[in-house]
């Protein structure tokens, strides 16, 4: 699949009506799209640049755009809920995902991050992505490989527990570690031990008793700076001249963000300065 220039076979479009319904196709020469308003042909799109425009045979026009990485991580299969595009772009800023980077995520769902991950580190990085449950594995690999068009090189998927994961399997510590799991607390232990000194952690966790959790625990160890939680919240805005309003619906919580950095071996933290209580 291209990301830029004239649309060729194998790319993912995304067609869309003047009611702004979307209808997606993987464009195959000879190919015919069969929608309500008519057929469209596949070989009148190839060719064509992004932001054209085609007709379908009773004449109704669709505008035309490759798949977004979000449109993919939105419409794709799912076997368990993904993380979603806001809070995969905090990660990797917040997480400062570099090209080179060496990144460990636990917890590999349906792939949605680790496509994120994979675009940020580049090839001359690598992304390790275990998780516990074969289902879930087969629908993260199977997502990664159709947006791709292939397995990268890169990507290393793995059926197994985080927790027992040495330093071995991984050919030496890691730069970066995201956790999205239940119990994120209970293998903090095995991400001090793969974590590079100064490396960034991040768990993505959605209740309350989960991030109390996991901010004790890493607090507890002794080994991490003092760790920071936040949540993001969208909200589209329509725009239409004085009628200017926020839309009703928007993508609030989904879930809180943990980030901390690891700290050298043998230092012990500075006590954090609290303000005291009037």
């Amino acid at each position: 699949m291209a990301y830029s220039g004239p649309f060729q076979p194998g790319d993912r479009v995304q067609l869309t009506d003047a009611k702004r319904r979307h209808f997606t196709i993987v464009l195959t020469e000879g190919g015919v799209f069969h929608t309500h308003k008519g057929q469209i042909f596949h070989d009148d799109i190839i060719g064509l640049d992004e932001g054209s425009v085609v007709r379908s045979v009773q004449g109704s026009e669709f505008l035309l755009f490759r798949h977004l990485l979000v449109d993919h991580v939105l419409s794709m299969p799912r076997g368990a809920a993904v993380i979603y595009p806001k809070d995969a772009a905090q990660i990797l800023v917040e997480g400062d995902i570099f090209p080179g980077a060496r990144v460990l995520e636990a917890g590999a769902g349906s792939g949605a991050l680790s496509m994120s991950l994979l675009r940020a580190v580049g090839e001359k990085g690598e992304v390790f992505s275990y998780e516990i449950r074969k289902d879930h594995l087969e629908y993260a690999e199977n997502n990664v490989d159709e947006y791709f068009g292939g397995r990268p090189a890169n990507w290393h998927p793995r059926l197994g527990d985080f927790g027992e994961v040495t330093l071995e399997d991984l050919g030496g510590p890691v730069d970066r570690i995201i956790l999205d799991m239940v119990e994120p607390w209970h293998f903090m232990d095995t991400a001090r031990n793969l974590l590079i000194p100064g490396g960034v952690l991040m768990t993505y966790v959605a209740t309350v008793p989960q991030l109390m959790n996991t901010m004790e625990t890493i607090r507890g160890l002794k080994c991490f700076a003092e760790p920071r939680a936040w949540e993001s919240l969208v909200r589209d805005w329509r725009v239409e001249g004085l009628a200017t309003r926020p839309e009703h619906r928007m993508n609030a919580h989904t879930a809180f963000l943990v980030s901390a950095r690891r700290l050298a071996d043998g230092v012990t933290p500075p006590r954090p300065q609290r303000k005291a209580r009037r």
